[in-house]
């Protein structure tokens, strides 16, 4: 898989992974009580987060992508949502 892919994919699964907090694994924590799904998706997201960037940093010193790529792909892992925009903004003009 390249490194372009794999940021997509990778990106794809973060972002539905941070969904899965907001609209699942939060209503369960705080409405119903229920705190293990949480243990579990919480620890899934923050897997899936450290690959994205370790991913952005492979891209960044292999393919040599600019600086301003880089910042923005790495920003986007912090911003809610941001995974799904760098990856309609940033990585789909890469045919890799």
């Amino acid at each position: 898989m390249s490194g372009i892919k794999a940021i997509r994919f990778i990106g794809l699964l973060e972002g539905i992974s941070f969904l899965l907090i907001l609209f699942v694994s939060m209503p369960l924590k705080y409405i119903a009580d229920i705190h293990e799904p949480n243990k579990i998706i919480g620890m899934g997201h923050g897997v899936l987060f450290i690959l994205y960037v370790a991913i952005v940093l492979y891209i960044h010193f292999t393919i040599k992508w600019g600086f301003k790529n880089s910042a923005w792909a790495f920003a986007a892992s912090l911003i809610p949502f941001g995974t799904f925009v760098a990856d309609k903004k940033i990585f789909k003009g890469y045919d890799n």
